[in-house]
């Protein structure tokens, strides 16, 4: 077993519920070789009324939208996908999860997309991937990939290579996380979550382009545009950054976590002051359905 599962794991693997050493794949897998196969991050939330996916709609629309794209045939419907989900929640008897569905493509040693795909879906319990400690973050000297090159938008497996890279690199210089910039030294976003910045009581994040336009991003563009939180998209440079008074990333599997500095640069405001801590607390009330709003009913 891992830090994944144990003896009573449960996952979905090619239309049956199993355990995942019953598991079974093609040694010739286009996802094994060339990193062609299309992943989600969700996560579920221990509610009054049970188990509450949150935005599992937006969350296998991208999915699906990544299948597409890649030219993989997937024929799963959105709420075929959320029913599924709910059930292995249930079988693992688990409610506050974090939940991985993964399309992986058959045995093509071709470059052309095979035409089989398999969806497998886990769950298991895990907290913040980033923790809840302020971030020391570096510059990294990889970027983003260019939005030309491949669909920066979906959630493809091949395209972790290039978190990973930048991770490493950042872990191995004793920093948190990598901030990477896009092909026009623009601020992107860190390895595995997006970037918003305080300066003068407003927020910036950065336009989409380059970056992977998250589902907690958008979530928190829309609880700004409701609590009354100046929030504007557009391109910056790190110059820019470096004279902000917070920032903070979000993501699905991050949630909103504070930066404490990036490379020498250390963010002036006191994190517990700032619109990104309150914003933190807001998004745990809006996962929760303990937010009455026009985006997302309260349960």
């Amino acid at each position: 077993m891992n830090a994944y599962s144990n003896n009573q794991t449960i996952i979905y693997h090619n239309g049956e519920f199993l355990k995942p050493e019953a598991a079974t794949g093609s040694l010739y897998s286009q996802t094994l070789h060339y990193g062609n196969g299309v992943f989600e991050g969700i996560r579920s939330y221990e509610t009054p009324k049970g188990a509450k996916i949150f935005k599992a709609k937006e969350h296998y629309k991208r999915l699906k939208y990544g299948a597409e794209v890649m030219g993989i045939p997937f024929n799963y419907t959105v709420e075929e996908l959320t029913a599924i989900t709910y059930d292995l929640l249930k079988r693992n008897n688990l409610e506050d999860a974090y939940i991985r569905p993964l399309i992986t493509t058959g045995a093509n040693m071709g470059l052309y997309t095979s035409k089989e795909s398999i969806l497998t879906m886990q769950c298991w319990e895990w907290g913040k991937l980033m923790g809840d400690k302020l971030l020391r973050v570096m510059t990294s000297s990889f970027e983003r990939p260019n939005p030309k090159s491949c669909f920066v938008e979906a959630k493809v497996t091949g395209h972790y290579i290039n978190s990973i890279l930048s991770t490493n690199e950042a872990k191995d210089a004793g920093f948190d996380e990598a901030l990477l910039l896009d092909m026009h030294g623009n601020v992107a976003e860190c390895s595995g979550a997006n970037i918003f910045m305080e300066k003068n009581g407003k927020l910036y994040t950065p336009k989409k382009g380059s970056i992977m336009a998250g589902i907690t991003r958008s979530t928190i563009l829309e609880i700004c545009q409701e609590e009354g939180i100046p929030v504007e998209e557009k391109h910056f440079k790190l110059d820019e950054l470096k004279q902000a008074d917070s920032s903070f990333f979000t993501g699905t599997a991050a949630e909103v976590v504070g930066l404490k500095s990036l490379d020498e640069y250390e963010f002036p405001l006191r994190w517990t002051d700032s619109l990104g801590f309150k914003l933190m607390q807001l998004y745990q009330q809006e996962v929760l359905g303990q937010r009455k709003n026009k985006f997302s009913k309260a349960l």
